[in-house]
């Protein structure tokens, strides 16, 4: 009889069939909406900022912000898409969903860009007066970007997570077929972020904005078919709630019991009968939150035994769990930052370069392929790290590599550089703008004096990347994997809407003025490196913060004597979590 398995079931609700179902060529199609979703937001995000600047003929600061807001509430929404996936749909019919509201998304966006009316009309070349477009217009256009952004949050959620559950971990055999579908997952995205910049971004640009993301609306129905060709063949997992709720949980119960006082006896505390010992060892940090876990008068039934309703009463280990959760939380708040960095080369980076000489013989560089460079720096910072770094420091100094919270600092560091060197260039372009005059649509000046601060962007992203997701998988409780995983991707949404806040601070200071702005309308009248400068100085204070949370976090791991307790087989785990680290280093990143 084909062996079976209890722990997932078949399209039918029965125990699935390891030889019927789940396997490396089912995993597969799972990875075609993943290259779909690189494809489709890493063209839009790329190449947005020059389509509202050029064609609807907004600020630049303004064009910032929206691609900034589009590329934040992507990602926050990873946390509505991984609950609603563990609580109600599963994963299987979230991403089918999540899919379909993307090819809307892009179907809207197309449409935008197709009718006449809406987009206000072409500049007046004699007059040079450009009419902005209107709000329905902006609304229209916002609007296909954030359903775009919805179903990124499902799709984001749920893919990696969905091709793992076509895996056996127990399998030894399924486990090393499930180690090669992470580094396939690595070669999809970099195939779709690189497919983006290039082929996207050309037909944007040269056939027409339209058949663009109608491209991307196509591609996304496609994938869909092709993924549920395989519905009789993947392997399901039921839903067994998320661990937010659990979370909550905690929280609430903790605060109905806010009054009563903690006993001096941890024994005293409720923890499920059915463990001999606690899966987490008390600790006496955050104790407001042991109040959880007392159990008073009103927890008892008629008959004596205790009534569980984990809104009024959960186990000291459930307690434990969300006190590991919190103590990551300074490192969570030290690293929103970072990644206000990652928006510049999305946005005013983009418009530098469209500024610039760009042709190659007879080919123009689109100005949104410029991303090229920023995925060129994740590829081979990542790659320098594993094949240059780790086997020095392993002969050196008997390590594997820098430890997580050392590789993010690293980042933090090189990202520092990046500002830097953003804001010398920026004072050398405004030189020649200078000297040619600010109405020039193209300086005499190399598009290769940007490619430092791209490859630098993606250079930081390397090692922050791998080093946030390392450190939110390997600290947290193991039933919480998913919970710290989009808690790290929030940072990275937040850190997009950092820079929606900043910009929007430096446009109030110093006004959007020819000759006072910092960011104006055009660039080349503006004060750009002083953003540059402000975001560098900005960075560095961020680098201290986040350096006095890691002193504390490590300290109080050492105090709490939990480092050996925070998760079973550490070294398994840790090894796993830096195979997620390569798969989604590609900054567009994806919750467990």
């Amino acid at each position: 009889m084909n062996p079976k398995m209890n722990y997932v079931i078949d399209y039918k609700g029965q125990p699935a069939d390891k030889t019927r179902t789940g396997g490396w060529l089912t995993a597969a199609l799972i990875l075609v909406l993943e290259a779909c979703e690189r494809f489709t937001t890493m063209g839009i995000a790329s190449n947005m900022v020059t389509y509202v600047v050029g064609t609807l003929h907004l600020p630049s600061a303004t064009a910032a912000n929206i691609v900034s807001n589009f590329g934040g509430a992507g990602f926050l929404l990873c946390l509505l898409g991984g609950f609603v996936a563990d609580s109600f749909l599963g994963r299987y019919w979230t991403i089918i969903i999540s899919s379909l509201i993307i090819s809307i998304g892009s179907a809207l966006l197309s449409i935008s860009c197709a009718i006449p009316g809406l987009r206000p009309p072409p500049c007046n070349v004699n007059s040079s007066t450009c009419v902005e477009a209107n709000g329905f217009q902006v609304g229209v256009l916002v609007a296909a970007l954030y359903v775009i952004a919805l179903g990124q949050g499902g799709l984001k959620a749920n893919v990696s997570g969905f091709g793992t559950d076509q895996f056996d971990e127990n399998d030894k055999k399924e486990k090393s077929k499930m180690d090669y579908f992470f580094s396939r997952f690595y070669f999809v995205i970099s195939l779709g972020s690189l497919l983006s910049v290039t082929v996207a971004i050309y037909v944007q640009d040269n056939v027409s904005r339209s058949w663009g993301y109608g491209l991307c609306c196509f591609a996304f129905f496609l994938g869909t078919l092709v993924y549920m060709s395989r519905t009789r063949r993947y392997r399901y997992k039921k839903c067994v709630g998320s661990p937010i709720v659990q979370f909550l949980n905690v929280l609430v119960a903790a605060l109905r019991k806010r009054k009563l006082k903690c006993p001096s006896n941890v024994d005293a505390l409720y923890d499920d009968s059915t463990h001999t010992t606690p899966i987490i060892r008390h600790t006496d940090q955050l104790r407001w939150l042991d109040k959880a876990a007392i159990i008073d008068e009103n927890d008892y039934g008629t008959n004596g035994s205790v009534i569980r309703n984990r809104w009024k009463l959960c186990t000291i280990t459930k307690v434990e769990e969300v006190k590991m959760m919190v103590r990551l939380m300074p490192i969570w708040a030290s690293t929103i930052y970072f990644w206000c960095i990652h928006s510049q080369v999305l946005t005013f980076s983009i418009e530098q370069a469209s500024t610039l000489e760009r042709s190659i013989g007879n080919f123009l560089i689109p100005a949104g392929s410029f991303n090229i460079f920023y995925i060129a720096g994740i590829l081979i910072g990542s790659a320098f790290y594993d094949r240059v770094i780790i086997p020095l420091m392993k002969r050196w100094k008997g390590k594997h590599g820098f430890t997580n919270l050392q590789r993010i600092a690293i980042g933090i560091v090189f990202s520092i550089l990046a500002m830097t060197v953003a804001s010398i260039v920026e004072t050398r372009r405004l030189a020649v703008v200078r000297v040619v005059g600010g109405k020039v649509t193209t300086l005499p000046m190399q598009f290769y004096i940007l490619i430092p601060q791209f490859f630098l962007v993606g250079l930081a992203e390397s090692f922050t990347y791998s080093g946030q997701l390392d450190f939110f998988i390997t600290r947290s409780p193991k039933g919480m994997k998913s919970m710290s995983t989009g808690l790290f991707l929030s940072t990275v949404g937040l850190g997009f809407f950092v820079s929606t806040f900043l910009v929007s601070i430096v446009n109030q200071v110093t006004g959007t003025q020819v000759g006072t702005g910092w960011l104006t309308s055009n660039i080349n009248y503006g004060k750009l490196y002083y953003f540059y400068a402000l975001l560098a100085v900005l960075s560095f204070i961020n680098l201290i913060f986040y350096l006095l949370c890691a002193i504390w976090y490590v300290r109080t791991m050492k105090n709490t004597s939990q480092i050996e307790n925070i998760i079973t087989n550490s070294e398994e785990e840790e090894r796993h979590a830096m195979q997620m680290a390569g798969t989604l280093t590609v900054a567009e990143k994806d919750c467990e």
